[in-house]
């Protein structure tokens, strides 16, 4: 292509912070077939809230959207919900967006629930890499923590499916609640040790404002890496990449490994580049936003305009909440301020 015709280089922005913008977390659904105490208690979230689906952005929508966010500097795409996979023709999706020239990992976030059906349609789309969230193995206490709708045996056959249709290592999130699910803890390494997946435990995060959360519900990392080393030692490794959320250890046998999210007890704000779309297309710069900011005007504006106003969002964004936790007034119920709901931005 001659070089005058070439589109002007786009300035890549940084937050007020100095942290680049690399990793996008996008909800495409934000209902769920479950009801996770700490996401989506049934009590708080009935069936039928949130948006319709002509609130929901389309395909197109979605695709001009990930664009702009590539030529700022993404590398990183997330797929998220509520439940992803309840969006209907998502394979559809997933290839569009597989298909964009930029995105070094596209990846998607699940409960595993309904990844039977749909894991060999995934793969075939293009998506590369799969997150499971699963909290215990004992069916009762699973069954309690999804609100009593889901079978832990439906999520142990998406992973197998999964597998199955070459996804290769895949992770597996556990939220650890004191007195709740520790228990289930030891279960989960002893089952995943050695299958090549990554177990990752994390600390239980007062994200949202309609989950109850208490700090005496916390397990910290630390305590938990301690129990599992006693029954199979471990080794720290170093991260794959600046701002890794997990901190990684590997079984000293060679069983694989295993990681730690410790939001709560060691921060890691500092070299946080994700930012998160509702499926509504509103931008939150933080997992701990208390309210985002609409870009769906500037979508259908053009992509200059899409790209100006994420930009600005962005280079104002000065978000550290974790680290910042508790210094600020509280409020009656103990929060420093409300919190957007995690089913509305994923995790």
């Amino acid at each position: 292509m001659n070089a005058q015709f070439l589109p002007e280089p786009v300035a890549l922005p940084r937050d007020r912070l100095s942290r680049p913008l690399r990793d996008l977390r996008l909800s495409v659904i934000d209902a769920c077939n479950f009801r996770c105490p700490y996401c989506m208690p049934e009590d708080r979230v009935a069936d039928g809230h949130g948006l319709d689906s002509a609130s929901r952005m389309d395909f197109d929508e979605i695709e001009a959207l990930v664009r702009g966010f590539v030529r700022l500097g993404v590398r990183k795409l997330r797929l998220t919900g509520g439940e992803p996979l309840l969006r209907r023709r998502l394979p559809e999706l997933i290839a569009r967006l597989a298909a964009i020239e930029g995105i070094d990992d596209l990846a998607l976030t699940t409960n595993g629930s309904l990844l039977g059906t749909h894991a060999a349609a995934l793969r075939v789309a293009g998506l590369r890499r799969l997150t499971v969230s699963i909290d215990a193995l004992s069916p009762a206490v699973f069954r309690r923590l999804s609100g009593g709708r889901g079978d832990v045996g439906d999520v142990l056959a998406g992973i197998d499916a999964a597998q199955a249709a070459g996804f290769g290592s895949i992770k597996l999130n556990c939220v650890v609640q004191r007195g709740i699910n520790d228990g289930e803890v030891l279960p989960l390494v002893e089952k995943f040790r050695g299958s090549g997946h990554v177990l990752r435990f994390i600390e239980y995060m007062d994200v949202g404002s309609c989950n109850g959360w208490l700090r005496e519900h916390v397990v910290p990392s630390s305590e938990l890496r301690e129990r599992i080393h006693a029954a199979w030692p471990l080794r720290a490794l170093d991260a794959n990449y600046t701002g890794e959320v997990a901190a990684r250890h590997a079984f000293v046998d060679g069983a694989g490994e295993i990681g730690f999210v410790s939001s709560i007890s060691a921060p890691f704000c500092g070299d946080c580049h994700r930012a998160r779309v509702s499926a509504d297309g509103r931008l939150y710069t933080c997992l701990f936003a208390g309210q985002g900011s609409d870009l769906r005007g500037a979508l259908h504006a053009g992509p200059d305009a899409l790209e100006g106003r994420i930009a600005g969002l962005w280079s104002g964004r000065a978000d550290r909440y974790s680290e910042l936790r508790g210094r600020a007034p509280a409020t009656t119920d103990g929060r420093s301020r409300r919190h957007v709901e995690m089913f509305l931005i994923g995790g």
